[in-house]
């Protein structure tokens, strides 16, 4: 729906084409409901439509995560999905960094997951650059190396056990936003080319790059392209490389290969030399090239299962929330493959935003619109830094003329050997470092991320499976009055501390010493 309230269509603008696989509260509700206001009805359904508290469109692992966290939470939800089925060989991304693995611990999924792949303790750039990643300080201390597939199909697992309902082979095409209703309509085609509509109180586009809630909105996706004719693989090795995750630039080439676990490896190459458009076919002969010039071997990859070339932007919404309608994930930026942090990144959007929805769907909120508005205002900026930090991966990567690649080297070795520098690397690489902004005068740890906690009742990632709010006091400390479901629970020593941890893992609100009336007011979300 355009900001001047009339209906618009998931075709209604042109993007640019990219691989999809890569104040008070009234008058924030006035602010909402001027972004919301309600399209002219061109047609009107035959029968009422169907009703769900939150539509989620994309059953990517962002729309999985957020569907699986509001289900569980007793918000009803219905899951939409333009591709037939979930695929099993098909994949983009291979890293789950720890953040995201701490995401998955405080769901019960971690474990699982890591036994599908292989665990690495470093990362190598270029040749040049070496992170050590066990510096980090958190049950997860590596990048787990496992397709994209693997985190979709635990995810996927987990949804449809809380009771998401899946409607696979379902396509937006339209929407509209209902302010005096409070609601939003989604106008669906599915596989026999049938329309329905869906009405429900919040919607969620987490429908990759070329996402069709994005279009319905209107938004622009400002950005560019930063690699041209990328060549994609699937491939056969006659000979395994040396180490799990090989990636290196030299020259005018750069290359990737990855492991899929099953004797398959995926191969991403790009070469200056040879610019060709995304629609121009790609041979093995030409992705073996690449691989030689970058790698210094080809591994004799043989029978190609699957083989593309694509190029991958650079871009970034700038709202993330346009009244009952939210983007997340790649929806809502994209950005180089570089440091692998694309779906890790989605996967944190979704894990901030299902708290939130779930909130306000149970009216739990004394100030909706403040904690909905929130989303935008903490994971924005994150979405810049990723693409910024991956940008800068990704032209270090490819220097070509001698004063690049002194550049690239000089900071290869400022970051290898400096501390300071390279721990801030490590942090935002694996998202543990990653802080929300805090309100003035708030304690040091507030908006920042809480380790995983060692207390009486067990360990705080283990307490957070409730999807609620944990309040870490001193032993002895009895149970605030609350309206706000959360879990109690009690330091292992004699620390005065008193923590509020989010469902997402940030830290609410701390203080040092007892203070309640404070306690009462950060819980008054």
């Amino acid at each position: 729906m355009a900001r001047d309230g009339t209906r618009v269509t998931a075709g209604n603008r042109r993007e640019p084409t990219a691989d999809d696989e890569h104040q008070t509260t009234g008058s924030r509700q006035q602010a909402a409901d001027e972004r919301a206001q309600e399209a002219d009805m061109t047609t009107t359904p035959s029968t009422a439509p169907e009703t769900v508290d939150v539509l989620v469109v994309g059953a990517g692992p962002t729309g999985l995560l957020l569907a699986g966290d509001l289900a569980a939470q007793g918000v009803s939800v219905t899951l939409v999905e333009r591709r037939p089925h979930r695929t099993s060989n098909m994949t983009r991304a291979f890293a789950v960094h720890a953040r995201t693995l701490e995401l998955l611990d405080s769901r019960g999924l971690a474990d699982e997951l890591i036994r599908t792949g292989t665990t690495l303790t470093s990362l190598r750039f270029f040749g040049e650059l070496s992170l050590d990643l066990t510096r980090l300080r958190t049950r997860f201390p590596f990048v787990l190396i496992t397709p994209q597939y693997e985190v979709e199909r635990v995810l996927e697992d987990r949804a449809r056990t809380a009771g998401v309902r899946f409607r696979y082979d379902t396509e937006l095409t339209g929407l509209r936003q209902n302010a005096a209703s409070g609601s939003v309509t989604a106008e669906l085609r599915e596989a026999d080319g049938s329309r329905t509509d869906l009405t429900a109180s919040y919607l969620v586009g987490a429908d990759g790059m070329r996402s069709s809630v994005r279009h319905a909105l209107g938004l622009p996706f400002p950005g560019r392209s930063v690699i041209r004719s990328m060549a994609l693989a699937d491939v056969r090795l006659a000979e395994e490389p040396g180490d799990i995750l090989t990636v290196s630039g030299v020259g005018d080439a750069f290359a990737f290969i990855a492991p899929f676990g099953d004797g398959w490896y995926r191969v991403m190459g790009w070469s200056h030399a040879h610019q060709a458009a995304d629609s121009d076919p790609v041979e093995l002969d030409e992705v073996r090239e690449i691989t030689r010039r970058a790698l210094g071997s080809d591994y004799g990859m043989h029978d190609a299962r699957w083989i593309s070339r694509f190029h991958s932007d650079e871009r970034q919404v700038p709202s993330y929330r346009t009244g009952r309608v939210f983007l997340a994930g790649d929806a809502a930026h994209v950005h180089s493959p570089a440091g692998g942090q694309g779906m890790n990144t989605g996967l944190q959007d979704a894990a901030n935003l299902s708290w939130k929805l779930a909130t306000v769907v149970r009216k739990q909120s004394a100030d909706p619109e403040a904690l909905l508005d929130s989303y935008q205002a903490e994971r924005h900026p994150v979405g810049t830094s990723v693409l910024r930090s991956s940008g800068a991966l990704v032209r270090l990567a490819m220097a070509r003329t001698p004063l690049q690649r002194t550049v690239r080297s000089l900071a290869a070795r400022a970051l290898s050997t400096l501390r300071p520098i390279s721990d801030k690397a490590i942090g935002m690489v694996s998202g543990i470092s990653i802080a929300y902004r805090a309100p003035r005068g708030a304690h040091p740890l507030t908006a920042k991320r809480a380790p995983d906690l060692s207390l009486r009742e067990g360990r705080l990632h283990q307490l957070l499976r409730d999807g609620t709010f944990v309040l870490v006091t001193p032993p002895g400390t009895a149970a605030p009055a609350s309206t706000t479901p959360l879990v109690h629970a009690h330091w292992q020593s004699d620390r005065t501390t008193s923590l509020l941890v989010r469902p997402d893992g940030y830290i609410a609100w701390a203080s040092d010493h007892t203070d309640p009336a404070a306690l009462r007011a950060a819980l008054a979300l």
